[in-house]
């Protein structure tokens, strides 16, 4: 491990969580945008959900691009452009239709994603890049962070978030600008855009690394933002409790993303994802019996993060493992972007589930179900992965 890698690495990581935090600046406030305008919950809904499918989707071109034009010119380039639709938040928060419109373009901070993933990977040998990537991982506690402090920023003027989160992008640009570098022996692609999310897109293990993601990164971010509801619904826990509680299982779950790839530094990735997946798988069941928070009930939540986020950090192994270096970043971006996708849905079914049954019960069978359905495709299906291009590593 060089100096240079131990470098870039720290900075993508900062750098991720710095316009992740950006990213989710519109959940942590959705009440206090829900009393001004006078928002029903299903619009409150849609203004939080914008952002993450903008973000989501946006990783499959931004993904793509750094593959052909590095990390040293995209991640100063979205940090920077990222601080338009955050201090235009200030001006439209008065209007509906305004903000919808500036959080589509406050994605543009979930895409960093697709940046620092082939950024890391050129930089580390394949024994221990899982480690690495979990570590970058952990950048998406960027979400936690603006979980917990967005509000209490906001406590003391209303828009006093938006100017620290302009100024930390705009400190990170000028460090991007002037300390990341990208690997002198990068592969550079020349085909075009289209052609290289193309290719990508043809390959299976794309959507199989996709699905498996979708259920590591989907049901973090979709207990992460669900998971005050069903607490002060079902435990009737405080607001504030009910909150602090989800985000230290966001916490725990990114705390574990680089246990999941240093495990898989020791172990085929695939054999760790279904571990990690068959540990998020029981806890699931357990909860769909109702049990108490305390203790039963905060375990079963702190066992589903651990292995969601490791799983999280195991996929992104894989993927180093199965994809050469110049389409990282476009097969990064096509299963960032499902990942991201498979946290909108979670929310509305366990919504619906409580309306239409008056339980979450079903909500958490269904979630145990696909845990255990990615836990057997991945031991089954993906443990030969990648082992010609690991014999010629």
């Amino acid at each position: 491990m060089t100096a240079s890698a131990c470098r870039n690495l720290v900075l993508a990581t900062l750098g991720c969580a710095v316009t992740f935090w950006a990213w989710s600046l519109i959940f942590p406030l959705g009440n206090a945008f829900k009393a001004g305008l006078h928002l029903t919950n299903v619009q409150v809904s849609v203004l939080v959900a914008v952002p993450l499918v903008a973000g989501s989707l946006g990783r499959v071109p931004v993904g793509a691009l750094t593959d052909r034009y590095g990390a040293r010119v995209m991640f100063p380039l979205v940090s920077a452009l990222t601080i338009v639709p955050v201090l235009l938040l200030i001006p439209v928060k008065t209007s509906y239709g305004a903000l919808l419109a500036v959080g589509c373009f406050l994605g543009l901070g979930g895409t960093a994603f697709a940046i620092g993933i082939p950024l890391v990977n050129a930089w580390f040998p394949p024994a221990g890049r899982g480690l690495a990537l979990g570590v970058f991982g952990m950048g998406t506690g960027g979400v936690a962070l603006s979980g917990y402090l967005t509000p209490r920023i906001h406590a003391f003027d209303e828009n006093l978030p938006y100017l620290v989160v302009a100024i930390g992008l705009a400190a990170f640009a000028v460090l991007a600008a002037l300390l990341i570098t990208d690997h002198p022996d990068r592969p550079v692609p020349q085909d075009s855009l289209a052609g290289r999310l193309g290719r990508a897109g043809r390959q299976r293990v794309t959507w199989e690394l996709a699905a498996l993601y979708a259920i590591g990164l989907g049901g973090i971010v979709a207990l992460g933002v669900y998971l005050p509801t069903y607490l002060r619904t079902w435990y009737h826990l405080g607001a504030g409790d009910a909150g602090t509680k989800a985000a230290g299982f966001v916490l725990v779950a990114v705390v574990c993303r680089p246990i999941g790839g240093w495990c898989a530094d020791r172990v085929h990735p695939a054999v760790v994802t279904a571990w990690a997946l068959g540990a998020a798988a029981l806890p699931a069941v357990l909860q769909a019996f109702d049990p108490a928070l305390s203790p039963v009930g905060a375990i079963d939540f702190l066992v589903m993060a651990a292995g969601l986020g490791a799983a999280g950090g195991s996929v992104f192994a894989l993927l180093s493992r199965v994809t050469p270096q110049d389409r990282v970043g476009s097969v990064t971006g096509i299963v960032g972007a499902v990942g991201g996708l498979g946290g909108f849905v979670p929310p509305l079914v366990l919504g619906a589930v409580h309306r239409g049954k008056g339980s979450y019960a079903i909500g958490f069978l269904l979630l145990s179900d696909l845990a255990l359905a990615g836990c057997v495709y991945a031991f089954c299906r993906l443990r030969t992965a990648g082992a010609e291009r690991a014999r010629k590593t």
